[in-house]
């Protein structure tokens, strides 16, 4: 399974290390969309990965979900913890709890 797209995860894993906001996601997928305008709408510096669009870039969307244990996208990181999706982010972004970077 470590094998599995390797080269996608290790980006990712590099990604959500060096930045303190990661959205994952894909194209024509609204839920992404969504998640970064709300992200943008805050003020929010964000760091985006796509993986291909509902006609490609499955295997390695595939391997992403292997990994994250997440089942969709977006897949929002912050601080290199995995918050959910677009509906995590908006929550986040409403209680006051996505903010600033942590010290």
């Amino acid at each position: 399974m470590e094998r599995f797209h390797a080269p996608v995860v290790t980006e990712v894993k590099t990604a959500v290390a060096d930045h303190h906001i990661v959205v994952v996601g894909m194209l024509w997928n609204p839920h992404v969309a969504r998640a970064r305008k709300a992200l943008d709408a805050a003020g929010m510096t964000h760091h985006y990965l796509g993986y291909g669009s509902y006609l490609t870039g499955w295997k390695e969307r595939l391997s992403l979900k292997l990994w994250s244990g997440w089942p969709t996208f977006p897949q929002v990181f912050v601080d290199g913890e995995l918050i959910g999706g677009a509906d995590q982010v908006q929550e986040a972004l409403a209680s006051g709890d996505l903010a600033t970077p942590a010290a």
